[in-house]
């Protein structure tokens, strides 16, 4: 995510057929419900307003709670009940962050087994040059999260206060899958996203339960690059550039991932394990350094460019609720400049606009029930609904 001025807008809903197309994505206004319902957003909590939220996250525990990531140290957990008047502070980390540029508290991802073991993880710049991957601990039936619970698991090196990545969350297998940004500057001029000897510009991967050789986790065994001496056996995959939102699709286990682009593109993809996603080599399937040699790299499933003052893609979900059977079993996304939210199949064919928000989109996230929310930097959490068109 990059840095822009942050605007209020009036906007809450919008037809299939709000704004212009972008012939450079392949994003095409076609009115996927045949003129008969309009997909909108709307202010899914009216009570409450956040402070630059970053991530909402619903742990399986059977308590239909949300918990809201604020980017300056807070999280915020409230019921999923739309006439809540309140949350109260599950965490404060804000006597210990950096909030400069793209840090702060980026991402949360609860355990597996929170309700039985209390445990979640979160991922917090404590200072201007380090990433840092904590577990916290909470008793049973606590309301909040004692500090002092804190374990670390790892300090990664930040040369720059940008390109931080944050997002961490759970795989169907159980691991732990961490979001790692190439570290900053322009144009990666360090090279770190292809360099396996450090972890920036990364999707890790790392067994929160077992940990081993004195480090407060372990190294999966069918991790890609276990036993190579040369580089971080964390290492799950690589050639990214600030990987900005991944989640696993619930039903096939694919872990998908927006990745911001330096100037021209936009990318969207489905990480393998062992992949090199081309950073700095291409931007996209743009060829932005060296030899423009593609062999070995993968593509991204799409990309889009910046001509409609798209500028900075915000990753999603592949949608699994029920409210709104026109969007089941797509992958839905954002651009955290122009607010444009779209669809796409999951094959990578069919991209379409769904809105024009006018919102600057941080993240999105699901409930319990999978249905889909956008956490916007006006400080309100949407929900999408399905309308009666005009």
């Amino acid at each position: 995510m990059k840095r822009f001025s942050l605007f209020l807008v009036a906007l809450l809903l919008a037809a299939v057929s709000c704004g212009d197309d972008d012939t450079d994505t392949g994003a095409q206004n076609n009115n996927q419900n045949s003129g008969e319902t309009a997909i909108g957003l709307v202010n899914a909590f009216p009570a409450l307003s956040f402070n630059q939220p970053l991530d909402l996250q619903s742990p399986n525990d059977g308590t239909d709670r949300l918990f809201v990531v604020e980017k300056g140290g807070r999280i915020r957990v409230f019921p999923n009940e739309g006439d809540v008047i309140e949350f109260t502070t599950y965490l404060d980390l804000s006597a210990n962050l950096s909030t400069e540029s793209e840090q702060g508290l980026l991402g949360l991802a609860f355990h597996p087994d929170f309700a039985s073991n209390g445990q979640f993880y979160v991922h917090y710049s404590p200072n201007t040059s380090t990433s840092r991957i904590s577990r916290f601990t909470v008793a049973m039936g606590a309301t909040s999260a004692d500090v002092n619970s804190e374990q670390i698991l790892m300090d990664i090196p930040q040369p720059d206060t940008n390109h931080n990545g944050g997002q961490l969350a759970f795989g169907p297998d159980g691991l732990l899958y961490l979001a790692i940004g190439d570290g900053g500057g322009a144009g990666d001029p360090d090279n770190n996203a292809q360099n396996r000897a450090n972890l920036l510009g990364t999707i890790l991967r790392i067994d929160v339960d077992n940990p081993s050789n004195g480090l407060n986790y372990g190294i999966p065994s069918n991790n890609p690059f276990l036993g190579e001496s040369t580089i971080r056996e964390e290492i799950f995959a690589y050639g990214l550039r600030n990987p900005w939102r991944m989640s696993f699709d619930p039903q096939t286990g694919d872990l998908w991932t927006g990745d911001v682009g330096q100037g021209a593109r936009e990318e969207i993809n489905i990480i393998q394990s062992g992949g090199n996603f081309g950073w700095k080599l291409f931007e996209g399937t743009s060829c932005f350094s060296g030899d423009c040699d593609e062999s070995g790299l993968v593509p991204p499933i799409f990309e889009y460019g910046h001509s409609n003052g798209d500028r900075s893609i915000t990753g999603g979900y592949v949608y699994r609720g029920n409210a709104i059977s026109s969007l089941q079993g797509k992958y839905i996304y954002g651009d955290f400049v122009s607010g444009r939210i779209w669809t796409i199949d999951t094959d990578g064919s069919d991209n379409e606009l769904l809105l024009a928000s006018g919102l600057n989109i941080a993240s999105f996230g699901t409930d319990s029930n999978k249905e889909l929310y956008v956490c916007a930097f006006d400080g309100v959490i949407y929900a999408f609904r399905e309308v009666p068109s005009n």
